[in-house]
This record gives structure tokens, C-alpha cells and sequence, in this order.
């Protein structure tokens, strides 16, 4: 491994002198793509770096040992000895992390379908908290959330909604939330006290860029329409709202959220694009229903990822047995401890998966 990390920083430093040459400064276009292939490696060069700074003074430090020290010196050197060890230790195991194989999809933007599944009226309730949660989340991050189509149902609640998350990392982050989340509590028109269980489906799809998915608009089928509404000056005079069918897959994308036709009709083609993204890296993996039914399966309370139990206020994430607890503050979008858990999680996993 350091080995590789050696040559990974000559490229590196061979780049930063390329960078210097006449031909590059000479050129924008040039410059700009090795500053680009530079700044890649600039992280885990920094981290070797540090590394190699650290075996060095842990080597001076125990050489230390050899000279004539008093007990009061002996036990300074000894413990800066442990701190030292103690960083080596920490770094050496970074570095194994930073060069695992990356997920090419983890600096997109994603779109993100939130399905109410099994539990009637609480489902819809339980899909709508879930949007609410995840919402939250970006706006802690920083990032950029648009509905591109939502489909409510009564007292609040959600039977679907598709919206987009924009920001870096967002997919890095939120992958890790496909699949079902199972919620246990007592609805609020539950009058025995009763505790109810319910589930929703999330789906995370990375955005897929124009050039990632070339699609044939002769095979789509566009279908225009007049937006649902509360009736009033509300209703939408104007046929605005967009439904595109894939012909040869036969996904059904539908916008409605923008009073703009053309508005309603990108964001659905970014949907479509998504999608057909999602199947065609899913048969790169080999298995195209797996991969489906491994993000929101059929919704079915034995296939949970997660349980939500708000009696006992104790969140589970039932792939790496963790539990947390203050469901409310999870709720407000709070998520980023259990992440970072099922991030370890992974991390370790592939790790004992690769060889030095």
C-alpha cells in the first residue's frame, strides 16, 4: 500500500511541475484539466504526507530512549511515544480507507421517492414525517431541496412524493437510507391507545447528466394536462402539468409542482434520466430486480431497514444493529450519527474485503 501512495505522490508532484511548463500556461483548456487531476490527489497526498511525518518523529522519539534520561524525561518520552503510535495507527488506517474504491455516483444530486406502504392512513402520515425529516436534513446541510411531484392524501399525510436534493455529497450521504422504514406508534385517531405498526419506501437515485443517458424521444410518449388543485383561484387554467412514458421500459413519470409546461417537463425528464441511470447500472451489477427490490422492495413489514418505534422512543437500523435513541430529535433531521455509523459499517466491510 505505501508503495502505491509513493507513486500516487510522484504523479502528483510530477503534475504540479507539468503545471509550471510553458505549454500549460500557455493553454487554459490544458491547465484546467491538470489542476483538475491534481486536485484528486491532493487529499490523500496531504494524508501520506502527514503520515510519513508521523513514522518519522515516532522513529526520532524512540530513538530517545537510547540516551541517559532521568525517570521525570523517561515517562515524558514514553508518553509522547504512545501519542505518537496513537496517530500513526489512526492515519495508517485512513489511508486503507481513502484508497478503497470510490462510488462514481457519491458527489451527484439525487432524486428521492418517498411511497407510503403498508398502514392505510398512517402510512401516509409516517411518508410525510419521513419527507419532513429528509428536508430538514438538506436544509442543515446547506443543500438545495425542489418537489417535483407530490400526491397528498387526507390529515397530512403523503401516498408519494419525488424531489430533488442538490448539494455535494448528497448522495454519499443518503444512499444509505433505500430500502423500507417501518414506524411503531399510536396514531393520533387511534382512541384505545393501540399501537400501530406502518412502513414507507425511500428510493435515492443519483441525477443522471444528459450525456450519462441518451434517450430516444421518439420512443416517450408526452402527455399534457391541467394540474390538480384545491379549486378556486387556485386551480391552474392552464394545462401545465406533464406525464412522459418510456415506451420500452414503460416508467411513468409525472410533474405537476411548476405552472411553467416546459418547467413540469425538465424536471420530469430528469426523473426519467434517473431512473433509466438506476436499471442500467443495475445490470452492470448483473441483476436489475435485485437491485430494485434491494433500494424499496415490495414494502412489506419484514423487509424494514429501519424501525421508528416512538413508545419506546428508540430508533434501529437493523443492517448494522444500531440503535439510538431521542426519536424527536432524529425526527428534525438530526440523521447525521446513525450516517456516519452505517458509513463505518461499510467502510469496515470493504476493508476486509481488500488486501493491502
Amino acid at each position: 500500500m505505501l508503495e502505491r501512495l509513493a507513486k500516487i505522490e510522484q504523479q502528483y508532484n510530477e503534475l504540479e511541475v507539468e503545471m509550471t511548463s510553458e505549454e500549460a500556461l500557455s493553454n487554459p483548456k490544458k491547465m484546467l484539466e491538470l489542476a483538475q487531476e491534481r486536485s484528486k490527489l491532493e487529499d490523500l497526498v496531504t494524508l501520506f504526507r502527514k503520515y510519513r511525518h508521523s513514522v518519522k518523529a515516532l522513529e526520532e522519539t524512540k530513538a530517545m530512549l537510547k540516551d541517559d534520561l532521568d525517570d521525570e524525561m523517561l515517562a515524558m518520552v514514553k508518553q509522547e511515544i504512545d501519542g505518537l503510535e496513537s496517530d500513526v495507527e489512526n492515519q495508517y488506517q485512513d489511508l486503507k480507507i481513502s484508497l478503497l474504491p470510490k462510488d462514481p455516483n457519491d458527489d451527484k444530486d439525487i432524486i428521492m421517492e418517498i411511497r407510503a406502504g403498508t398502514g392505510g392512513e398512517e402510512a401516509g402520515l409516517f411518508a410525510a414525517d419521513l419527507f419532513r425529516m429528509y428536508t430538514r436534513y438538506a436544509q442543515i446541510k446547506g443543500w438545495a431541496t425542489d418537489i417535483i411531484n407530490i400526491n397528498e392524501i387526507g390529515s397530512g399525510g403523503i401516498r408519494e412524493v419525488i424531489f430533488e436534493i442538490r448539494g455535494r455529497g448528497a448522495f454519499s450521504r443518503l444512499k444509505y437510507e433505500r430500502g423500507v422504514h417501518r414506524v411503531q406508534r399510536v396514531p393520533t385517531t387511534e382512541a384505545s391507545g393501540r399501537i400501530h405498526t406502518s412502513t414507507a419506501t425511500v428510493a435515492v437515485l443519483p441525477v443522471a447528466d444528459e450525456v450519462e443517458i441518451d434517450i430516444n424521444q421518439n420512443e416517450l410518449r408526452i402527455d399534457i394536462f391541467h394540474s390538480g388543485g384545491a379549486g378556486g383561484q387556485n386551480v391552474n387554467k392552464v394545462a401545465t402539468a406533464v406525464r412522459i412514458t418510456h415506451i420500452p421500459t414503460g416508467i411513468v413519470v409525472t410533474c405537476q409542482d411548476e405552472r411553467s409546461q416546459l418547467k413540469n417537463k425538465t424536471k420530469a425528464m430528469s426523473v426519467l434520466r434517473a431512473r433509466l441511470l438506476d436499471i442500467e447500472q443495475s445490470k452492470q451489477e448483473g441483476n436489475i430486480v435485485e437491485e430494485r427490490r434491494s433500494q424499496v422492495g415490495t414494502a412489506e413489514r419484514v423487509e424494514k431497514i429501519r424501525t421508528y418505534n416512538f413508545p419506546q422512543d428508540r430508533i434501529t437500523d437493523h443492517r448494522g444493529g444500531i440503535t439510538l435513541r431521542n426519536l424527536p430529535h432524529f425526527m428534525e433531521g438530526n440523521i447525521d450519527d446513525l450516517l456516519d455509523s452505517l458509513a463505518t459499517d461499510e467502510q469496515t466491510k470493504l476493508l476486509e474485503s481488500h488486501t493491502e
